[in-house]
């Protein structure tokens, strides 16, 4: 142990002494039981007096690093103090802000469920697999490694690659959307989307406007933004606007969320007039509107209306797609089309909060864009889930006839949206369901408040294949024998 004094500092000469001994014991260096040298050794070596060292081993005595034995001097003594602390671990939920600790996880919990072998997943909600054999993928992505572009990760710009925001301005123009690349901003799926939106523009009890239902990401991001929730009443037109002028005026928004073509869960489609009087209102109150349109491509009969944002002649829509729906389950991308203040803002929290953007998927939609594979597979994919979809509804109007539950046939999506018999309980079915082997979503997770919906489930269609399409109904059958 080698301790020294500095007499250039103003440090008292005992503080000197302890802290050198203290740094020894947490450090390692000293170990239980080291024999520390006694008062008057220690003090001659240090030129000090006596007092100076005792007063020193005091210190560090009542710290309980040290202890002092009759006739045995002063010895490392720090496992006591050791174990105390190993005794009084952090209090981790005291350290989270209340809006993370108070996160309901029964969606991801139910959702995550829906892909775990031996359940028919109807909880889910992905891109049917078909359409994209893994084959052609796997050779598509070899294809792209051998083109020495895989270096290319690191440098993927922070607003995402330029080739594949061009690919996409040329899909959206198909649409009547016309946009510049640098109206684009990349992300790796729509709830990290909504995440860097509201992130960007809510502060604490910022009001927003949304459907009644909706994707329990969506109203959660806002909340966890410090976003108030004002929902609106719904019908199978969307969103009904009756009273959302009166609600504007009197609450001034933030924003406007819409999930215009075949809303999560419902599946209504907001109607054309609709879609008009919400970018009326928009114009009037200067209120942004955030517009989801991943459902839009799989449409069963007649396309949906055109997007609000194809309507906007100014840029006060923030229009978000993703390929999560319609692309190979895992290698989805989203994107966000609105004014380039937005996106040089949103570019801007990417290249703090992210490392680079996922490059692998980013090229491979991209080339899927370039070669025309995309739009040539759209047609297969609406025929793949319009098969699904009319497999599972064979299957509830036999159980409307048993049982007395009820669905519509949807226009298009990916699920269906099942009132029970009345007095049946979602929680209660879903509970029974587990157990003979199929999972679905609970209504009323898709309520921010959890008040209504509770007698209907969220059925999809388009990620299960035929097969299980049949056993899962056939165990949600079981299910509703027990419970009714």
């Amino acid at each position: 142990m080698n301790l020294t004094i500095d007499r250039t500092l103003s440090t008292p000469f005992y503080r000197q002494i302890s802290d050198q001994i203290r740094r020894g014991i947490l450090d390692g260096r000293l170990v239980d039981g080291f024999l520390l040298p006694s008062e008057r050794k220690l003090a001659a070596a240090l030129d000090v007096h006596r007092n100076t060292v005792t007063r020193a081993y005091m210190e560090l005595k009542s710290e309980g690093l040290i202890d002092a034995r009759q006739g045995m001097g002063y010895r490392v003594s720090s496992r006591s103090i050791f174990e105390n602390i190993r005794k009084k671990p952090v209090h981790w939920e005291a350290l989270i802000e209340d809006r993370y600790v108070n996160i309901r996880s029964s969606f991801d919990e139910l959702y995550s469920m829906s892909y775990e072998e031996g359940l028919v997943p109807f909880g889910g909600g992905v891109a049917a697999r078909e359409p994209y054999p893994a084959e052609e993928m796997a050779d598509l992505f070899g294809r792209i490694l051998k083109g020495g572009q895989a270096g290319a990760y690191f440098h993927t710009p922070y607003q995402g690659d330029m080739d594949l925001r061009q690919e996409i301005v040329k899909l959206l123009e198909r649409r009547g959307i016309r946009v510049r690349a640098g109206n684009i901003q990349i992300f790796s799926e729509s709830n990290q989307t909504m995440d860097f939106l509201n992130s960007l523009l809510l502060s604490d009890g910022d009001v927003v406007i949304t459907p009644e239902m909706m994707s329990a990401d969506v109203y959660r991001s806002i909340q966890l933004s410090g976003g108030k929730l004002l929902t609106v009443p719904m019908d199978e037109e969307g969103m009904i606007c009756d009273q959302l002028e009166a609600l504007i005026e009197k609450n001034r928004p933030k924003y406007i969320y819409v999930d215009s073509s075949f809303n999560n869960p419902t599946g209504a489609v907001l109607s054309m007039e609709r879609r008009q009087k919400l970018l009326e209102l928009s114009y009037r109150y200067r209120v942004p509107i955030i517009e989801e349109d991943e459902g839009a491509d799989l449409y069963y009969d007649a396309p949906p209306p055109p997007s609000i944002r194809s309507l906007d002649t100014g840029s006060n829509v923030i229009y978000l797609y993703s390929f999560s729906l319609t692309f190979r389950p895992g290698l989805g991308i989203s994107f966000v089309a609105a004014d380039h203040v937005i996106t040089e803002r949103l570019r801007n929290m990417v290249s703090v909060r992210l490392a680079a953007l996922d490059w692998a998927p980013q090229m491979i939609v991209r080339e899927n864009l370039r070669s025309g594979t995309y739009a040539e597979r759209l047609p297969v994919y609406r025929s793949v889930c319009r098969q699904k979809r009319d497999r599972m509804y064979d299957h509830l109007q036999r159980l409307e006839k048993r049982f007395g539950i009820h669905a519509d046939l949807p226009s298009g999506g990916v699920y269906f949206w099942v009132k029970l018999p009345r007095g049946l309980e979602a929680g209660c079915l879903l509970r029974v369901a587990q157990d003979q082997g199929v999972t679905f979503i609970p209504g009323d997770l898709f309520d921010p408040a959890h008040k209504t919906g509770g007698d209907h489930i969220r059925l999809n269609f388009s990620y299960p294949g035929m097969e299980q399409i049949d056993t899962g109904m056939q165990m949600l059958e079981r299910a509703l024998e027990i419970c009714c």
